[in-house]
């Protein structure tokens, strides 16, 4: 039995990541009153019906505080009564849903009178606190299309094998924000900057050149070592708390060549002793998400 719960901002992409679920064969149900969730779990999860063997099942801001206020505990008595039960939260930037609510031309959920876009988003935010604060995954789609979310869904959710944990790596610029999702971030811009050197100005932090400029700064191997020691420290710590999923945020100043290139080192290393890997550069063009090689076996 399994249960995925799927919350998050409006604008943020529910409705595909749920799209997403049930294109992976699960049963699914959109903008279910929080209270009603027990109940329907014992309904669906809880029957011998092969249909609901795989359940989503959105929650929205179209509850009541009180109501939205007892999502976590009911997620942490599920997961207690032996139910694979997982929280999602999805979120986004102002600028994000501002820009997506105005192409949509749609109204916001929580709009109401004189009351402005900009208003509603932050009172939603202030409703689905205590939802995001108990979310096993949070995924920041400010940056990310259609088909980023539904490919991230697909290697995060559908691809985790139990137990195993959900490692993504994940680049991305200053400039253009720290990603919301991260559970550690680290600022590479203490390192020797590539785009000084005109001829790598254009190049990324994949490209020979550029790790060649980056491998011959003695701090760079340094800090390379001191991420890998931290987070492999926290794993074991994660897993102990049953956290499914962790994001480690690399940033430089623009996201195109220290970051990508500690993320694409950190990954490689790490894809060698865990089975659950994936690596994305925010800050480049195309920037989906990429499962890597899987060697280990547990």
């Amino acid at each position: 039995m399994r249960l995925i719960v799927v919350s998050g901002l409006s604008g943020a992409g529910k409705s595909v990541a749920l799209h997403m679920l049930e294109d992976l064969g699960y049963y699914c149900v959109d903008n279910i009153p929080a209270a009603l969730l027990k109940p329907f779990v014992s309904h669906t999860l809880r029957s011998q019906e092969n249909l609901y063997r795989r359940t989503g099942v959105g929650i929205d801001a179209r509850n009541t505080a009180g109501e939205i206020a007892t999502v976590p505990a009911l997620v942490r008595e599920l997961k207690t009564s032996g139910i694979d039960c997982e929280l999602i939260f999805l979120t986004a930037s102002d600028e994000a849903l501002l820009r997506r609510f105005s192409e949509t031309r749609r109204m916001h959920p929580l709009s109401r009178g004189s009351e402005g876009l900009r208003e509603a988003i932050e009172q939603e935010r202030r409703l689905l606190e205590p939802v995001a604060q108990a979310a096993d995954l949070t995924l920041d789609t400010s940056r990310m299309g259609t088909h980023d979310l539904r490919e991230t869904m697909r290697l995060r959710i559908d691809q985790r094998a139990q137990p195993r944990m959900s490692i993504l790596f994940e680049s991305f610029g200053f400039k253009h924000g720290i990603p919301g999702d991260a559970d550690f971030v680290f600022d590479a811009r203490c390192l020797p900057n590539p785009y000084w050197e005109l001829p790598l100005r254009e190049l990324t932090g994949r490209d020979q050149r550029v790790i060649e400029f980056l491998e011959r700064s003695a701090s760079v191997p340094k800090l390379l070592k001191d991420i890998t020691d931290f987070v492999q420290a926290r794993i074991p710590e994660f897993m102990a708390t049953n956290r499914r999923y962790l994001t480690i945020a690399i940033g430089c100043t623009g996201g195109q060549h220290r970051s990508v290139y500690l993320a694409e080192r950190l990954g490689a290393d790490f894809a060698q002793r865990y089975a659950e890997v994936s690596l994305r550069h925010s800050a480049l063009p195309g920037a989906a998400i990429v499962q890597l090689s899987r060697i280990a076996q547990g």
